[in-house]
């Protein structure tokens, strides 16, 4: 693999690869040496179609040559097409837009607060979960489960209650005779922390439980959401809604986006003054977010991304079955994980040589949220070039 230097002028923010990637097309992506890579990574779970999408490409060119960005001092009639699609395929009640998932996360915690105090709560509390990843926003790092990159940032954001997922129990016994809880924030599947599900049955349970106590439920589908399990959010496999739901990463497919889509109870907590952005909700993010959901709609790329995710998802436990190594495969649809008995980075840079672009998430878990177009052609072919490199790692001896 060619080395790149890397800049001086950039921030060391990143353990990047020495690549640089040039084009794609569909679900490859080639880099500035001419070699081609298969993306089930897709831009961390953004690229919902793939690279280079004809029909995407032509609704963004038509857009930059008419308007880019024009602010909130006036009305965006895209924004209300998309809202307007939000609503419909989540059965939910308005749409603010930003930027990125965190914005949106962070959105979602100011409702609460502001939800929490017009209940008279002079220090609302959001119950968060362990494990959990919401943003690098100081409110919402403080709401990640992740010690290892809140470190050297406190003070932390106080006033969150933090419980293990899938365990009720625990979530009542945390809550017991508090009178200052608002709201409980959860990931449907939760992305960085090593794609865990939360249980379908849980969910179901905590819904209940919000209703029960008048707390708002907010569920992040920043990573999870926009068809990826197979469903447009993944808490719909649960039968639930909640009220307060973050969107970003594949709304744009690769532009910049998020999105706060909120129901009744919530509908109406912001008002004017209370938030805003400059960026979100630009015509062309609005554009990107528009043709995305169209185009997933018309080449049904929600029943594809569930049958080739359960596709992939037994090819993984087939290739892996006699693997000790292996402690657990998981996921739902194009969301799905495959958890080693050590730290696996190194696997991130050997896969690339081999031409396969995947990312490990909470040290241990190969993460691969790829493309919604993705074939089971294409999905054996990830397999198929990941088998021998986890082997090899596992087993280094053998060789």
């Amino acid at each position: 693999m060619t080395t790149a230097a890397a800049s001086p002028h950039v921030m060391n923010t990143y353990g990047r690869l020495p690549i640089a990637l040039s084009h794609g097309e569909g679900c490859h992506v080639w880099d500035t040496n001419g070699k081609r890579y298969l993306d089930a990574l897709a831009g961390i779970a953004v690229n919902t179609l793939g690279h280079a999408h004809p029909r995407l490409v032509s609704a963004l060119q038509d857009q930059v040559s008419r308007l880019i960005h024009t602010s909130n001092y006036y009305h965006i009639p895209d924004q209300e097409r998309l809202a307007a699609k939000l609503v419909e395929l989540s059965g939910m009640s308005n749409v603010f837009f930003c930027n990125s998932g965190l914005e949106a996360n962070e959105g979602a915690l100011k409702m609460a607060r502001k939800f929490g105090h017009s209940k008279g709560i002079a220090h609302p509390k959001v119950v968060v979960y362990e494990r959990a990843f919401h943003g690098r926003s100081i409110a919402t790092l403080s709401a990640t489960g992740n010690p290892k990159i809140q470190e050297h940032f406190g003070p932390l954001v106080e006033d969150f209650i933090r419980v293990p997922i899938n365990d009720i129990d625990a979530i009542k016994a945390a809550t017991a005779g508090r009178t200052d809880v608002a709201a409980v924030f959860f990931e449907a599947i939760q992305g960085e922390g090593g794609v865990n599900p939360l249980d379908d049955g849980y969910m179901k349970a905590v819904r209940l439980l919000c209703d029960e106590q008048d707390w708002l439920l907010m569920i992040d589908e920043v990573q999870c959401g926009i068809g990826r399990t197979g469903k447009w959010f993944a808490h719909q496999w649960a039968g639930i809604q909640p009220d307060v739901m973050p969107l970003a990463k594949g709304l744009g497919s690769g532009v910049p986006i998020g999105a706060i889509v909120a129901g009744p109870k919530a509908a109406d907590i912001l008002q004017p003054g209370n938030h805003g952005s400059t960026f979100g909700g630009n015509p062309l993010a609005m554009r990107a977010g528009v043709e995305t959901l169209a185009i997933m709609a018309s080449e049904d790329l929600l029943a594809n991304a569930a049958h080739v995710g359960a596709y992939f998802l037994d090819a993984l436990k087939t290739a892996f079955k006699d693997e000790t190594g292996v402690i657990s495969i998981r996921g739902r649809g194009l969301m799905l994980g495959v958890e080693l008995s050590q730290p696996c980075g190194a696997l991130v840079g050997q896969a690339a040589e081999a031409g396969l672009l995947i990312s490990v998430t909470a040290d241990r878990v190969i993460r691969m949220v790829p493309p919604l177009i993705m074939t089971t052609a294409q999905a054996q072919e990830v397999v198929d070039i990941l088998k021998p490199l986890v082997t090899d790692f596992l087993h280094p001896t053998k060789n």
